[in-house]
């Protein structure tokens, strides 16, 4: 599922326009937002990519730590996800200092 960063919109995977308000979903969904902010940070160190309890198996290998200069960072939704409600898989960082 994508869901729109701008007016929330939830869509199927392979949807790459929002319906409602016409944003470009491969840079205006949650997940691209998120995963843009993570690169940005110079606090963390990688992305981590979690997949749900009881995701499908393409989900589930996809889980795990990226480092961000690695360029093997997966695009969000995994692509031959079979999850019956959609990728759910979201992006985390991994910090290397925590406070403010």
């Amino acid at each position: 599922m994508r869901e729109c960063a701008r007016c929330h919109a939830k869509t199927d995977d392979h949807v790459v326009v929002c319906p409602h308000c016409g944003a470009d979903l491969k840079v205006d969904s949650v997940t691209a937002r998120a995963l843009k902010a993570i690169m940005k940070n110079p606090r963390a160190q990688a992305v981590y990519v979690v997949a749900r309890a009881g995701a499908c198996p393409v989900c589930r290998r996809a889980q795990g730590t990226y480092y961000k200069d690695s360029g093997s960072i997966p695009r969000l939704p995994i692509e031959g996800c079979s999850c019956p409600d959609g990728c759910t898989c979201r992006y985390e960082p991994l910090l290397t200092e925590v406070g403010p």
